[in-house]
């Protein structure tokens, strides 16, 4: 990914925040056998250990597909993003552009046990049903149980330490404050390209920069 000093993420708070807010990730290998490959799924952070460590599972075969375990691969994490018009700057000529923030994490995983799989299943399914009204457990009942263990043989879990990580938190940081105030009112408006959730992440990114600023 190409960096620009001015959109360029290096915090690793930054980066385990962005993954805890949009934990869904691409995973891309360049196995010996298949050439590129890439696969989605949720990931978690492993808050008990230092750096930065992913938690997930993939299905079976990819574990196979991937060659897990033989060689580093990369994990894409995006936030927020969004078209900006050019007509939202000022009279000038300008181009649009596109704000985001994404994260591109390096790392070789560990291929987990049995149990260690089944613990990591057992904690995604409880981090995105923590906020449902009737959470859903994957060992709530025996039932529950018995189907865990039938399903989570299909599965392979997995540990990946990041080594490195490019981070890029691109919101408009090269431009003028009213022109960074008119880009947030038109994506929180109701507009072709409003966008809510990018407004806020740029509200996040300039207020930090200000206080950095005093």
């Amino acid at each position: 990914m190409r960096q620009n000093p001015s959109f360029s993420m290096a915090s690793e708070e930054g980066v385990k925040r962005l993954i805890r807010e949009h934990p869904w990730a691409t995973i891309v290998s360049r196995a010996d056998a298949a050439g590129l490959v890439a696969s989605h799924y949720p990931v978690l952070l492993d808050e008990d250990a230092s750096g930065i460590v992913l938690l997930t599972h993939v299905g079976r075969p990819d574990e196979v597909v991937h060659e897990l375990g033989r060689h580093e691969l990369m994990v894409i994490v995006q936030g927020p993003h969004g078209y900006i018009s050019p007509g939202w700057y000022d009279a000038n000529p300008a181009v649009p552009t596109w704000n985001f923030v994404t994260a591109h994490l390096y790392g070789t995983p560990e291929l987990l046990s049995d149990a260690e799989n089944l613990r990591v299943l057992e904690g995604l399914v409880d981090h995105f049903e923590d906020r449902m009204p009737e959470p859903r457990r994957m060992r709530g009942t025996p039932e529950d149980s018995a189907y865990a263990d039938r399903i989570a043989v299909g599965t392979v879990g997995l540990r990946i330490p990041i080594t490195r990580f490019v981070a890029k938190n691109k919101m408009s940081q090269n431009r003028p404050a009213e022109t960074v105030d008119r880009i947030i009112a038109e994506l929180e408006g109701d507009g072709p390209y409003a966008s809510p959730a990018l407004a806020a992440e740029m509200r996040r990114t300039h207020e930090a920069l200000r206080a950095a600023r005093a």
